[in-house]
């Protein structure tokens, strides 16, 4: 508790909790008491600028360069590049939504985490670029040994994510990942909320719902 953060506490517990269960020394619903962290954490936000991404996307090969767009104006994760598919196609997981959600333009889906599958909208100008890239059959795609399906040739996953942090380094000196651009979407996205809505607690539930977070609370950190 003394020498690492709160998140690295609450994995470790996790971990050691599911060996316990395992060996039979805990039953299956044991449960280690969460303790808490005495380091104090440094909170910071790992979104980038409109002019920063784009800066990257310029140093990155094409199909890279527009997966980047893709995330900075959809929050997608970098497996769920690997997973888009027209709405039409692959419909969306049912769960509630508000009817604010979404901005206008062209619907997809993809795959998050649980399997859920929800929709993501994407500009007309980006999605008819994006359909330039449509593989005639769909095609497996390996990462981070998880197979996907895939039906579009652009950049995703492992690969993508690696491309985006070399850009960045390179082109701002520093890198706070692919992941950095779903906290630019969130950040982005609960503003315009706030300002359409005048509630930010439905803004705040709206963006979790559009870049698949379960709990809402989890949005939190993306809108340091």
């Amino acid at each position: 508790a003394k020498e690492v953060g709160q998140k690295t506490l609450d994995r470790d517990r996790q971990a050691l909790q599911a060996v316990l269960r395992a060996t039979g020394r805990f039953n299956p619903k044991g449960r280690i008491s969460v303790i808490q962290a005495e380091k104090q954490q440094v909170l910071k936000s790992r979104n980038y600028t409109d002019q920063q991404w784009r800066l990257i996307a310029e140093h990155q090969t094409p199909r890279n360069a527009l997966s980047t767009e893709i995330v900075a104006v959809s929050g997608l994760r970098a497996h769920e590049l690997l997973t888009l598919r027209p709405a039409v196609e692959q419909p969306m997981s049912q769960r509630p939504a508000d009817p604010a959600k979404f901005r206008p333009g062209v619907r997809y889906t993809v795959v998050g985490k649980g399997g859920l599958i929800r929709e993501i909208t994407m500009p007309h100008e980006l999605a008819k670029r994006l359909e330039t890239y449509r593989r005639d059959e769909a095609v497996t795609r390996i990462d981070r040994k998880i197979h996907y399906k895939s039906y579009y040739d652009i950049g995703g996953g492992q690969a993508w994510s690696q491309s985006f942090a070399q850009a960045s380094k390179v082109t701002l000196g520093f890198s706070n990942g692919g992941h950095g651009l779903r906290h630019t979407y969130a950040q982005e996205r609960h503003r315009e909320l706030q300002i359409l809505l005048g509630d930010n607690d439905r803004a705040k539930q709206i963006v979790s719902q559009e870049v698949g977070h379960f709990r809402p609370e989890i949005t939190e950190t993306y809108l340091r």
